[in-house]
């Protein structure tokens, strides 16, 4: 039961995040902040840092899921 909604909770996260992604295109290739981020490249240092973070919180909520889901089975051992 968990999995199921642990499936359909990311399935309608990454639904929204590409709803409001397509929802904010705008002009950002101008506009001093992003030029300087360009130039030096560290637009790819944000994104990387942006990308472990992600990585990070869901290996986090993949284990903690596996550890309640453990804890469940413990307490109620006639249940999947």
């Amino acid at each position: 039961m968990i999995n199921k909604v642990f499936s359909f909770c990311c399935t309608f996260m990454l639904l929204l995040v590409s709803l409001f992604a397509n929802a904010q295109q705008q002009d950002t290739e101008s506009g001093p902040v992003n030029e300087f981020f360009r130039s030096n490249d560290k637009i790819y240092v944000i994104v990387g840092v942006l990308l472990i973070i992600f990585i990070g919180i869901v290996i986090f909520l993949i284990s903690l899921e596996r550890k309640i889901s453990k804890l469940e089975r413990r307490d109620h051992p006639d249940r999947k």
